[in-house]
């Protein structure tokens, strides 16, 4: 794997972050797991100390492959034709990117990775009970969407009249969880105790990324082996010699100096990588007011403006960047790198967070959406409706909502001159509630989000809710006061209800969306929600179109 950084304006600000690792000891320090290096608070380094077990993950993990492999073995038997795994942020993202990259080997079931509680997504990665087996993921036990969706997984193996419903299941969980209790009391077909010192974001090399991993036949020893690698070249004291430590230089001594766009150019086979760096960066970094702001996805036309550091990843291949900004190069020499890449930018990402002089491993904004969404629910709850108050603006039956931020920066005029709001060194985000990727709403997504960054000269990203609320959520709440947000809603065509609630899918989602809305308003941030009284995509291209007139 090559490594390569063209520093340009950071040569200063990165020879910096060297020293203060070399004087530190950091690679040292990091795998001892010696707490005095990242603060003199008690009860931070308590919280670090229970959150590093991802050091070891792929030694320790290598005697559970046997187990990994009978599994797919009775799995591949059982003529499954599906799995699909019920999950969010960390607990799903390192399947989503296993999947999208190497995919399911011949003779082993397709894998569906649902990360979104959307009515129509849900209704499509469910459609065959009878032969599909769930994987129900979630480190908490409780999280409401895995719970929601693993609630009606079970009711339709059910109602497929499957013999033995519980064979359909396989649990990947915290010890003593809710979940682990319900997965050994409905007898599921197999239950992965994950180690409990590991966060969400940081688990790609444990239960959470090789369960599905092996259900797809991957070559689960390949994975581990070219981690571990990965892992002893991070552990060199110099660290400009050390793969790990110098990438979060990188990111560190960019941030520090106003480059904290984190650009990550990717081939296309590689893109789902980008989902899985942006979770672990957005929610690692964006806090305390500081952030690494990653951008996934983006147009290859963007500019690149002063706030940029640009990652170009290659598989296999020579790169020549050229771009008026630093570069790092990674090649990536087979898709077993992967393993790799994982341990590379968990080390990268704990060092960009001492340099940034916060704790990498905690996730401090995040509870502020999950309060303001069991707010809205409960109201449901008890009046059969969600609150909502009035909007801004109704354009034929588009609701248009300001946050008070962005109220007050708008000074009186409409909320369609809402993106007049960038300034420079500001970031677009477009976060949408609708199907992922769904073809119907991608390209008109795709085109808002290109339009913007054409117009405005910014960084521009496109998240799917909830998916984002547990990834770069965390960054838009607690992060610089950069972002300018757009929430997208609509109602679904047909509704599902919640198997043992009151309130459907639908509405548990419109919840999500609104208490991150409330949460984003309280941080003072810049947001608008947008809801389209139906799904029709000629309503978000009218709306697009006016907020873009703007600019």
């Amino acid at each position: 794997m090559t490594f390569a950084i063209d520093p340009g304006p950071l040569d200063l600000a990165l020879e910096h972050a060297y020293v203060r690792l070399s004087t530190c000891r950091f690679a040292e320090a990091l795998w001892a797991r010696r707490l005095d290096v990242w603060a003199g608070d008690a009860d931070v380094r308590r919280t670090i100390g229970n959150r590093l077990g991802w050091l070891d993950a792929a030694g320790a993990m290598r005697p559970h492959v046997p187990r990994l492999r009978a599994l797919a073995q009775a799995v591949s038997d059982a003529a499954f034709s599906d799995v699909v795994l019920l999950g969010m942020g960390g607990s799903s993202l390192a399947a989503e990117v296993l999947r999208a990259v190497v995919g399911s080997a011949p003779g082993y079931p397709r894998l569906h990775v649902l990360d979104t509680i959307d009515p129509e997504s849900v209704r499509a990665a469910m459609d065959r009970p009878a032969t599909s087996l769930f994987i129900v993921a979630s480190k908490s036990g409780s999280t409401i969407e895995v719970s929601s969706l693993a609630a009606e997984a079970e009711r339709r193996v059910q109602e497929a009249g499957v013999a033995d419903p519980g064979s359909h299941f396989v649990a990947i969980t915290d010890e003593h969880t809710s979940l682990h209790r319900r997965a050994v009391d409905r007898g599921f077909r197999d239950v992965f105790i994950n180690p409990g010192d590991v966060g969400g974001r940081y688990s790609a090399l444990t239960y959470f990324g090789l369960v599905p991993a092996a259900l797809m036949g991957m070559d689960v020893d390949a994975l581990l082996a070219s981690a571990q690698a990965m892992a002893d070249a991070c552990r060199v004291d110099d660290p400009r010699r050390n793969p790990g430590l110098a990438l979060g230089a990188a990111l560190a001594a960019a941030a520090l100096t106003g480059r904290d766009k984190l650009t990550l150019v990717l081939p296309g086979r590689l893109e789902r990588l980008g989902l899985w760096i942006e979770q672990l960066v957005a929610e690692s970094t964006g806090k305390q007011g500081k952030g690494i702001v990653p951008i996934a996805g983006e147009s290859s036309g963007a500019t690149l403006g002063a706030d940029r550091l640009v990652v170009v990843m290659t598989l296999g291949a020579s790169a020549s960047p050229n771009a008026p900004a630093p570069v790092v190069t990674l090649d990536l020499h087979d898709l077993t790198a992967l393993g790799a890449e994982f341990v590379r930018w968990e080390v990268a990402t704990a060092t960009a967070g001492l340099l940034l002089d916060i704790n990498p491993f905690d996730e401090p904004n995040v509870q502020q959406a999950k309060e303001a969404t069991r707010v809205l629910l409960e109201a449901f709850r008890s009046g059969g409706r969600l609150p909502s108050g009035e909007p801004d603006a109704a354009l034929d039956g588009v609701r248009v909502t300001l946050t008070g931020a962005a109220r007050s920066g708008l000074r009186g005029r409409t909320p369609l001159a809402f993106l007049t709001l960038l300034r420079p060194g500001d970031y677009f985000g477009l976060l949408a509630y609708l199907p992922p990727d769904d073809e119907r709403f991608a390209p008109g997504l795709q085109q808002l989000r290109t339009a913007v960054a054409a117009r405005a000269g910014c960084a521009t990203m496109l998240e799917y809710g909830p998916r984002y609320l547990h990834s770069t959520g965390q960054l838009h709440k607690g992060g610089p006061n950069s972002g300018v947000l757009v929430i997208v809603t609509a109602e679904p065509p047909v509704d599902l209800p919640v198997p043992g609630e009151p309130y459907s899918f639908g509405t548990l989602e419109l919840a999500q969306a609104a208490g991150d809305f409330q949460a984003l308003d309280r941080a003072q941030r810049r947001a608008l929600h947008v809801h389209l009284p139906s799904r029709d995509p000629r309503l978000l291209q009218y709306v697009s179109e006016k907020l873009l007139r703007a600019v």
